[in-house]
């Protein structure tokens, strides 16, 4: 396992970061602390999760998620992890998280932060991210920003102090962004410089071999500031594992049983791209997952590739990824196919 630091902090996070949005859904705390421990023997160091956790969201497991890690935290040495969690923001209607008020304001992040330092058990947050935007953006596998749809937001300066006051208390260490764009890390970094608040160290965005919508202006942007980006779905909700080329529809699975969280996997040109990759994959004897999490790995931006996983089974082979190196052959073929079929899960 390689060890990357992240834009200008200290954290040294590990190249796989174990993502725990299955846990206390479709993972029982016991899968959860099992999957923790392999995780961190196998030399990983950093953990995300969310307030909102598990998926899909709901009232009744909201939280659930953090729950689970204290568990397992409370017995560990966490000077030795990195952990991350996230605020959720404004703008999807979940009533039953601070009763549907989630402005990204001073009252709120305090709230949230104490509220998901009590679920995990611990005293400081290494990483804390702002999930998705106070502000209107499209979002999901939306592609389309329409001004009409703008909202009242946050000021950026707003945020940013409030997340001074906590780092000030010594309850968070650093800031993140989550689901951003090229203008909000440039913002949010202006802003940061001019004021002398805090600096966003990275941002975790959707980044695989079916959305690489990453590399164009996103990449110059966290270039340019030193921001690290922490890719999720690198697997792309599992479709690039390659368990969907095939006749029969599979059961147990995030598609199946989420079918409406999992839409821009859904698109027009998806499993033709993904079974091109998976041939490619086959030619030379790797899994197909393998293939996936290798080649985002390899991207010059990547901080951290975040990888998650219902059954241990499934943990161990993302986890032995670590060990394929692409070469220059099998990248320029993996290029080919994403000309023919440029970003189909945006």
């Amino acid at each position: 396992m390689k060890y990357n630091q992240l834009s200008n902090s200290d954290l040294k996070v590990s190249e796989i970061c174990l993502g725990t949005m299955t846990f206390g859904q479709q993972n029982i705390l016991e899968d959860a602390k099992a999957q923790l421990d392999y995780a961190i023997a196998s030399g990983v160091n950093f953990i995300d999760t969310a307030e909102m956790y598990p998926v899909p969201p709901r009232g009744e497991t909201q939280g659930r998620t953090e729950a689970y890690i204290g568990e397992w935290l409370k017995k560990k040495q966490r000077d030795r992890l990195i952990v991350a969690t996230k605020i959720t923001g404004p703008g999807r209607g979940f009533k039953w998280l601070r009763g549907g008020e989630l402005k990204i304001n001073r009252e709120n992040i305090k709230q949230a932060v104490d509220d998901s330092l009590k679920r995990l058990q611990t005293d400081y947050i290494d990483l804390y991210q702002i999930h998705w935007p106070d502000r209107y953006i499209p979002l999901f596998g939306q592609t389309e920003y329409n001004p009409t749809f703008a909202r009242d937001t946050i000021p950026i300066a707003e945020q940013l102090e409030a997340i001074a006051d906590v780092i000030k208390a010594g309850k968070i260490r650093y800031l993140g962004l989550s689901n951003e764009t090229p203008w909000g890390v440039c913002e949010f970094s202006r802003v940061a410089q001019q004021l002398n608040l805090p600096k966003v160290v990275s941002i975790q965005n959707a980044y695989n071999l079916i959305n690489r919508v990453f590399d164009s202006s996103l990449a110059e942007a966290c270039d340019r500031e030193n921001i690290g980006l922490l890719a999720y779905s690198p697997l792309g909700f599992g479709v690039l594992a390659g368990k969907y080329v095939q006749a029969q529809p599979l059961e147990d699975t995030r598609l199946t049983l989420f079918p409406s969280f999992g839409q821009r996997y859904l698109k027009p040109n998806v499993n033709e791209a993904v079974a091109a990759y998976v041939e490619i994959a086959h030619k030379y004897n790797l899994k197909p997952s393998h293939l996936a999490l290798a080649f985002v790995r390899s991207r010059w931006f990547i901080s951290s590739t975040i990888i998650g996983a219902t059954t241990l089974e499934q943990l161990k082979e993302n986890l032995e990824s670590v060990n394929i190196v692409l070469d220059k052959e099998t990248i320029a073929e993996l290029d080919a196919v994403h000309s023919r079929y440029p970003n189909p899960a945006p």
